[in-house]
């Protein structure tokens, strides 16, 4: 059995922490058991290696993403990587074609997809076990992973029994019928009284039955001629693509704690801590969470059932009911403001043109300790680094030398540079070109270890 995790996302649903660049399931704002600040993916990669599919799990993710994953996640996670945004059947479509022509799975063999970050008890992936028997007792198309529901949300899909069917079987399993999306309260309390589970977006099929639907629509079965294709693929749901049009469907119903922390009112639920980062929250305060992940410190009073949030990328002060509404407000008409890569983190701190056409981009930039940059040059910018924090080794044009606080370094046009830390280090970097023309790395080496080799070493 193979597992999919589909990572995406927009980044504006937990707005400002979340941008187009770091979306919500990388925010580290959960905690493992040790107490360590953790992200969604890094929560339930650690699951899914406690339940044994540690050699069986795959990430299918955009290209924007890859840096962040293994930057959480290791060097070593697998990736399938699409070439463009597009939908979830694309997606899958991509990744069964990357299984059975690059990794030559079995067609006979079960995949099971699912969002990258659920927020469940380690026993539901005993559940997404069970899908391969599901669908090998059930002879169904699909088999799908339903919650049992608390009460008549507003917010979740639901899926609906077979008209008549029978009870659910032994494992909770049932005849799906079809689907209700986001029913009101009272549509709701009667979907439940009917058996109707909550829909967590997760499901199973045996890999001949999308690649027969693949080939069907003329879609490539091999991995290189898809990716190579992909952005004439339409941009629709595996949802309304495949899943309402399957012609056998099973559920299986599971009864533990599973929640969607989409939005900041069900994120804070999960929160140990009312505050994260600098600033107070006052004892006067009821339900109000404070994350602050700015160096200005920001102080909360007298202010109830709200989640105020600080990023370099904005400020949002919501009650939390209402901010689920985040979407409508949030556009991406700006640059991200802070990324995380897998070698640390970068922080913008000014970008500014002026009338004489130079654009002046300056960033905080912080190297982990032991992680480098790779050997590149820029082909529109010319840079100025001051060292801040740490030391590490530079190399600039196969010159190199060893950097500490208080060093200054200019870095030409179109110039080949690295740099490792030796140590924790940071720089400001100030990048000045012209603003007609978009900033472009080539990246000659990507590992410190092919630099010495091909650069340092007689």
């Amino acid at each position: 059995m193979k597992l999919v995790l589909l990572s995406g996302g927009s980044g504006k649903r937990l707005w400002p922490l979340s941008n187009d660049l770091r979306s919500k399931q990388f925010l580290k704002v959960l905690e493992d058991g040790e107490g360590s600040r953790v992200s969604m993916v890094q929560r339930v990669w650690g699951q899914i290696e406690e339940a044994g599919f540690a050699g069986s799990g795959y990430i299918a993710t955009g290209a924007t993403q890859t840096e962040l994953i293994r930057g959480q996640l290791g060097p070593d996670v697998p990736l399938i990587v699409e070439p463009a945004r597009r939908d979830t059947f694309p997606a899958i479509a991509l990744a069964a074609a990357y299984l059975f022509s690059v990794e030559k799975v079995d067609p006979g063999e079960t995949v099971a997809v699912l969002p990258v970050d659920p927020y469940v008890e380690d026993r539901f992936f005993q559940t997404v076990a069970s899908l391969d028997g599901v669908l090998r007792d059930s002879g169904a198309d699909l088999a799908l992973i339903g919650v049992k529901p608390t009460y008549p949300s507003e917010k979740y899909g639901y899926i609906v029994p077979e008209a008549g069917g029978d009870a659910p079987g032994a494992g909770g399993t049932l005849r799906v019928g079809g689907f209700r999306e986001k029913p009101s309260e009272a549509a709701a309390q009667e979907l439940i009284a009917s058996g109707a589970l909550w829909n967590c977006g997760v499901f199973a099929f045996k890999l001949d039955y999308m690649l027969n639907i693949m080939a069907a629509k003329g879609i490539p079965l091999s991995y290189d001629r898809l990716a190579a294709d992909y952005e004439s693929l339409e941009s629709i749901s595996f949802d309304y693509e495949v899943v309402e049009r399957a012609q056998s469907i099973a559920a299986v119903s599971y009864d533990g704690y599973w929640k969607d922390l989409g939005t900041w009112n069900t994120l804070t639920e999960e929160m140990k801590d009312a505050r994260m980062g600098r600033g107070i929250v006052s004892g006067d305060c009821t339900n109000t969470h404070l994350v602050n992940e700015t160096d200005i410190p920001v102080t909360v009073i007298g202010l109830s059932n709200v989640v105020v949030a600080a990023s370099p990328d904005g400020i949002l002060v919501a009650e939390k009911g209402a901010s689920t509404r985040l979407k409508e407000f949030i556009g991406h008409d700006q640059r991200p403001m802070y990324e995380e890569r897998r070698w640390g983190w970068v922080r913008v701190l000014d970008d500014r043109s002026y009338d004489d056409g130079t654009a002046v981009l300056t960033k905080r930039v912080g190297i982990d300790s032991g992680a480098s940059i790779g050997y590149r040059l820029h082909q529109h910018r010319e840079e100025v680094w001051t060292v801040v924090k740490g030391s590490g080794e530079f190399i600039c044009n196969g010159t190199y030398m060893k950097i500490r606080a208080g060093n200054v370094v200019h870095i030409p046009m179109k110039t080949l540079h690295g740099v490792r830390a030796a140590d924790d280090l940071e720089f400001i970097s100030v990048q000045t070109g012209p603003k007609h023309l978009e900033n472009s790395i080539m990246e000659l080496y990507g590992s410190w270890e092919e630099i010495e080799q091909n650069c340092l070493r007689a």
